[in-house]
């Protein structure tokens, strides 16, 4: 192998692997600033004095000198000689080991490197803004886009003449047009007749830097309205498109600090948006968002947000995001999103409006359930059922998509209800959401306390249906003072009739007009979720149970949030699943009634019979939509309950072995039960 091909494998295997993960492998390591610190692995110490450097690519111990990067970090302290440790550094980069000479090693410390002749590049760029020729171009950044040399210099922003003034000084510093060409630096004419010539002229450079900060492309813009409007480097051997996003290197830190990242469509987005104060803003490198690309974010926050201009190829962007994300989402991972008003990019927007209202947006971004169903949704013809049911299955067919089967299964359930609400409530179900019916004159009635009525129904031989007693004009509300996981509800006027015999079950006639507004309540804290006993989950299962025997319906909608392992009363688990048998199997919807009598005749000694749940419920009557609220309640706070166990699991994990990945869910999790806490804590209207 070629001593230049050897300085192009091992920057490729620097700029693919980090060295804090290298490190952190052999060393515990906690975040300090902008650096990580732990104990060195080469002398003994009891005070740490040994950092990594992400940024520049580097360890350093201040004790004992110990100083490299990757390469000799595996050699020194895994004892590995020079070829086993680049093997082994392939390996976890997913690159193929080429095949060395013995002269490489020696060979390649002596070769100007490929990041080196960009460094060149960049620097002349730089140069030649400031000359005579490049007065246009430093017009462009300073007038137009209203740019300070302090930004211009940050960003180290520079001018490609209109000549081959670079590749004539490459040349006079002995570097070689093919390592020009294979950088993208000039381009070679297939037709031998014409000469080589400079690949970027007459446009303003915007230099690329790895994670490092190391130069490995340039973005060429023109000044004119001519086309191509950008001209980016091609792909090199130090430079993949799809892998890198422009300004991570600087982006990095403030975004840890800020908790944000957001991704914009281009160079002059994140530069504009920098000099508003937003100095966590990247972008992609002349495509579409990547997976690789995403993947690269969610090392730095769990859901960045993809700014992107409120045209329409700004809209048809966010969807190539979504079908980019969908199968690589998983577990607090995700994408925000934000459209801009009025058309306006981010610099536009900015100079129109300022900091202020720019930051106000980021507060109000939109998260990928709702660009998906947007984009499946909006515009869609959805007069007929078959049209309905093309929407949903195509929605479905997307959710397939996401890989990791508990992400799945959410969205699955989230675009179920979705299409409920927007396609298959009747029309007095729509009605009664948004116009509750009065509360009826009732006078108030106790129910006898949960154990003793529990009690009084075990030892009664009669159908667990004869109990549902058909109430006149005042019958009133029920107030169990020693279950409090049921509130106080009002009881309407209603008429029953009892079938043939008192074994058979009641059926009731549903007053429409006069129902009681359900407002099951779930534990206000965290402390009361931690102290909930597994009694409190089974009162949860059995309202939802009681609820899908009233409205059969209901099974579709939410079996697949209840996770039956979780479950552990081992009766109410198998009555669920009955259920959920009995449904599916059915050739048209069930019923309550009918589902219960096919409990009942399938398992007499069924746990129905002591669901006092279902009595009470027979007696309110409720709306299928106080019910549907009730139960996402019960859901929720069953969630909560299992939130509060992986928080106490994480936060163990932190104390006794500090990983960021653990970290970055713990804070997710406190921060999605909080949501949930505070959502429930807010009064309906």
């Amino acid at each position: 192998m070629a001593n230049d091909d050897l300085q192009r494998f091992l920057d490729e295997i620097r700029a693919r692997v980090s060295v804090v993960d290298v490190v952190g492998a052999k060393v515990k390591l906690t975040k300090k600033g902008r650096e990580y610190q732990g104990l060195c692995p080469f002398h003994n110490e009891k005070t740490p004095s040994f950092t990594v450097n992400e940024s520049k690519g580097f360890y350093h111990c201040f004790g004992c000198g110990a100083h490299g990067d990757i390469v000799r970090f595996e050699m020194e302290a895994n004892g590995l000689p020079f070829m086993d440790a680049v093997q082994k550094l392939a390996h976890q980069a997913g690159l193929q080991m080429p095949q060395f000479t013995q002269k490489d090693k020696a060979e390649h410390e002596e070769k100007k490197s490929l990041y080196e002749v960009m460094e060149q590049a960049c620097a002349f760029f730089e140069k030649e803004l400031r000359m005579p020729a490049g007065s246009e171009g430093l017009k462009y950044f300073t007038e137009k886009r209203g740019l300070s040399k302090e930004i211009i210099q940050k960003f180290r922003l520079g001018y490609a003449p209109n000549n081959n003034a670079l590749m004539a000084l490459l040349k006079s510093q002995g570097v070689e047009e093919k390592d020009m060409k294979d950088l993208g630096l000039i381009a070679i004419p297939e037709d031998t007749s014409r000469r080589p010539h400079d690949f970027f002229r007459n446009r303003v450079m915007i230099p690329i830097t790895n994670k490092q900060g190391k130069i490995i492309a340039f973005g060429g813009r023109v000044m004119e309205k001519i086309e191509p409007k950008y001209l980016n480097s091609p792909e090199t051997p130090i430079f993949n498109k799809r892998r890198n996003l422009y300004n991570l290197d600087k982006a990095r830190e403030v975004a840890y600090k800020e908790k944000q990242l957001i991704i914009c469509e281009g160079y002059m987005d994140v530069i504009a948006l920098d000099r508003y104060g937003f100095g966590y803003a990247v972008a992609p490198l002349g495509t579409a968002l990547t997976e690789e690309q995403i993947a690269e974010a969610w090392k730095v926050v769990p859901e960045p947000i993809l700014c992107l201009d409120g045209d329409s190829p700004g809209v048809k962007a966010a969807m190539r995001a979504v079908d980019r994300v969908l199968p690589i989402l998983k577990a607090g991972y995700s994408l925000q999103f934000l459209f801009l008003p009025d058309n306006m990019d981010p610099d536009e927007y900015l100079q129109a409006h300022g900091h202020d209202s720019f930051a106000a947006l980021l507060k109000k971004t939109r998260p990928l359930i709702d660009i998906l169903w947007q984009k499946y949704t909006e515009n869609e013809d959805s007069s007929t059922p078959e049209k309905k049911a093309l929407i949903e299955k195509t929605l479905l067919s997307e959710v397939a998509k996401i890989t990791d089967p508990t992400v799945r299964s959410y969205y699955a359930q989230e675009i179920k209800n979705r299409i409920y609400l927007n396609f298959r409530q009747t029309a007095w179900q729509k009605d009664a959401a948004n116009h509750p019916a009065p509360s009826p004159q009732v006078i108030a009635r106790s129910v006898p306390p949960f154990a003793s009525h529990c009690e009084e129904q075990s030892n009664a031989a009669i159908s667990p249906y004869s109990r549902v007693i058909a109430r006149s004009d005042s019958d009133a509300a029920i107030s169990n003072s020693r279950n409090s996981h049921y509130p106080q509800v009002s009881l309407p006027p209603r008429r029953g009739r009892l079938g043939e015999g008192e074994n058979k079950p009641s059926y009731f006639s549903r007053n429409r007009n006069a129902r009681p507004a359900l407002n099951h309540t779930i534990a206000a804290s965290p402390e009361t979720l931690r102290q909930s006993a597994n009694a409190e989950q089974d009162k949860n299962i059995s309202f939802i149970i009681a609820a899908m025997l009233i409205y059969p319906e209901l099974i579709d909608d939410y079996e697949e949030q209840i996770y039956y392992d979780d479950i552990k009363n081992d009766g109410l688990k198998q009555l669920l699943q009955q259920m959920a048998d009995i449904c599916h199997e059915a050739e048209t919807p069930l019923t309550g009634d009918e589902l219960c009598e096919k409990l009942l005749k399938q398992a007499p000694n069924s746990p129905v019979k002591t669901l006092w749940e279902l009595g009470m419920l027979k007696k309110q009557n409720p709306f299928i939509n106080d019910l549907r609220k009730n139960v996402e309640k019960s859901l929720s706070e069953m969630k909560l309950r299992g939130m509060e166990e992986e928080i106490k699991k994480l936060t163990a994990e932190v104390c006794q072995n500090f990983n960021e990945e653990t970290y970055l869910r713990l804070t997710e999790l406190k921060k999605e039960r909080d949501a949930i806490l505070a959502a429930a804590a807010e009064p309906e209207n």
